[in-house]
């Protein structure tokens, strides 16, 4: 056997340098070949409008639609107008083609056209399908060389700046809610299975009134151009569901042109913005301190023009009147607004058993109506309260509360002592059109025996009187119970009241004997002498009350309710029928076309509102998968 301890294995030749070097770079520059081969085909997909394609599964998002089934929210078809530089015969003509369709200034297309860094241009975004028609027929005529169309979804909003703050807006590539009911209800809308399988998006029903919010928002943005205030929130709700029927919040904006909006105008104040009430406040103070039979309606102060008392340590607290009103009652404070009698009357409960009084109503916690970024105001815990905070709580101030929470604790005092939450959304429908999830009403909860709410409507109707601070509000054949307020607004700079800033506002509960509509109206920064509540926000509460009363059929003294035993019968509404060939769709509503916007088989597009006047294709046309039904009404 061969001894193998001193045999060696022989290693392998060693390679040049030169040479591995050599390898070394021809691998490199395959790899780099190959990235840049790619780089370039994903660029050229991009970049030519024919190969773009999405990978992303189609969503058609839900609409959003008021509790009468006017569409506040729709997905649609647009397009974004391309330029591809190469196809492109005569700069100058094309410009001034596409100017006047496009409303883009001449110079600017061929700036864009001359400037631009790829042969791909997108010269315009999000373009409406009147427009789209326009280009298409003038590139059937063999002109526009160069220009394209490229078919993009879009959310239009057909109602513009109504209730934008609470419909809220869409991302730019209109797949994710950003705000408001859009945001709120993202999985509703575009739920995760439609966004991973494609699919449509489920309805969504407000408890909002398209008519009863124009209304709102048309006397709200008057009332802000006269009194040059910075802002004014208007609410309508009906107590005894909790259903916001207009909530407008001025200055508001168009969610279709969201690049031309600003922060301030995109805020739902009603739900987000927390401020100090005023003497509005003072039916819920009283009210609570009846409640705790701290004081009854036979309670009497002496009102000598302030409120002074000296504390344990000798500290002397003085809150100003607005007047001299001598010995009054409960009643008193209410009708003439007196801050001493309100402050005397909070003095006779302890601070614990007020403050928990006054969270009963809801205040220092968010409603929970839908409205994202809701809230929760400000009403501290008793242990960091001064010998001032009490009393001047009664009167509204050193409290933070948003105007959702004000009408929130009016259901209390409107519902003979039952607080019913609000609520903006009312129901979930599916695209089929069957109802998946109802809002229903909020489940009430007794704050208040039913005599104390009573007897706080009765004060509030001698508001309206000739001696009270909201007579001009007074309708003659209706009975309304008002009160109005005055609130002073902290300075940040001298972190003082403000000599010369105020929110004037004013409360109606109406009729006053069963009331079925709550309006709360607040005006911020009035400018002028103008500024008092029961001057600048009584008429206009006045002026909803009459136009609101008669729209909702509240019976009145020149409006009564009639019933009957027998019943009346409505025809349903008939949509038309889409089978093969195009019908004839003229003089249908808009209303009688909203299922064929929910059906998957066929693609229907509207514009305007009213009647069906002009459509194409014309009756009769065959119908295939591929056509889009486009439909005018006026």
């Amino acid at each position: 056997m061969k001894d193998i301890r001193d045999k060696r294995v022989n290693p392998p030749p060693e390679v040049p340098y030169q040479k591995r070097l050599v390898i070394f770079l021809s691998v490199f520059a395959l790899l780099s070949v190959a990235v840049l081969i790619r780089y370039a085909v994903l660029m050229l997909r991009s970049a030519d409008p024919k190969s773009a394609v999405s990978s992303r599964p189609f969503v058609e998002r839900g609409p959003i639609l008021d509790r009468n089934g006017r569409i506040l929210a729709l997905q649609t078809r647009l397009g974004n107008i391309t330029l591809w530089r190469p196809d492109i015969i005569d700069r100058d003509v094309l410009s001034r083609d596409l100017s006047s369709i496009l409303q883009i200034p001449e110079e600017t297309i061929k700036a864009r056209i001359e400037d631009a860094p790829s042969d791909f241009i997108y010269l315009k975004k999000q373009v409406e399908q009147s427009t789209i028609r326009e280009i298409e027929n003038l590139k059937a005529e063999g002109r526009l060389r160069g220009v394209g169309i490229e078919a993009i979804v879009g959310r239009i909003y057909p109602e513009k700046r109504l209730a934008s703050q609470i419909i809220g807006f869409v991302g730019n590539e209109n797949n994710n809610g950003l705000a408001g009911i859009e945001y709120a209800m993202e999985s509703e809308l575009a739920p995760a299975s439609a966004k991973t399988r494609g699919g449509s998006g489920n309805q969504v029903f407000l408890t909002i009134d398209s008519n009863v919010q124009h209304i709102l928002e048309e006397i709200g943005e008057r009332i802000r151009r006269e009194s040059r205030a910075e802002a004014v929130m208007f609410i309508a709700m009906d107590p005894r569901t909790g259903d916001i029927l207009g909530s407008a919040s001025l200055p508001d904006f168009d969610p279709n042109d969201i690049n031309s909006s600003d922060e301030i105008s995109r805020m739902d104040r009603p739900a987000i913005w927390a401020y100090e009430p005023g003497s509005v406040f003072k039916i819920f103070s009283m009210s609570a301190l009846m409640e705790s039979k701290a004081v009854n309606s036979g309670s009497t102060f002496i009102c000598d023009g302030h409120y002074e008392r000296i504390t344990n340590r000798g500290e002397r607290v003085v809150i100003n009147c607005l007047g001299a009103h001598g010995q009054v009652s409960v009643r008193d404070i209410i009708i003439k607004s007196c801050n001493a009698g309100a402050a005397y009357a909070a003095d006779r409960l302890e601070a614990a058993a007020f403050n928990e009084l006054l969270q009963n109503y809801g205040f220092g916690a968010r409603t929970g109506a839908g409205s994202p970024g809701e809230t929760v105001g400000y009403l501290s815990a008793t242990n960091r309260w001064s010998e001032r905070s009490k009393p001047t709580i009664a009167m509204g101030q050193e409290i933070a509360v948003s105007a959702l929470q004000m009408v929130q604790a009016a259901t209390a005092v409107a519902n003979d002592g039952i607080l019913v939450p609000p609520r903006i959304v009312s129901r979930i429908v599916s695209p089929k059109g069957e109802t998946i999830r109802s809002f229903e009403a909020g489940q009430g909860r007794r704050v208040l025996r039913a005599e104390t709410a009573r007897a706080m409507r009765s004060y509030m109707v001698d508001v309206t009187s000739d001696i009270g601070t909201g007579w001009r509000a007074n309708i003659r054949d209706l009975s309304l119970a008002v009160k109005t307020g005055t609130a002073q607004i902290i300075d940040p700079k001298t972190n003082a009241y403000s000599p010369t800033d105020f929110i004037a506002s004013c409360i109606a509960l109406l009729p006053a004997e069963s009331p079925s509509l709550i309006l709360y109206l607040a005006i911020i920064k009035p400018k002028g002498d103008s500024y008092l509540g029961g001057r600048i926000a009584a008429p206009p509460i006045r002026e909803a009350a009459e136009a609101l009363v008669d729209y909702l059929g509240i019976p009145r003294g020149r409006n009564p309710q009639i019933s009957h035993p027998g019943s009346v019968s409505l025809p349903p509404l008939i949509s038309p029928v889409v089978d093969g060939v195009v019908p004839n769709f003229t003089g249908y509503s808009k209303r009688e076309l909203i299922p064929l916007l929910l059906r998957e088989d066929i693609r229907v597009e509207i514009s305007g509102d009213g009647w069906v006047r002009r459509q194409s294709p014309l009756p009769g046309s065959p119908l295939d998968k591929d056509t889009v039904i486009i439909l005018e009404l006026e």
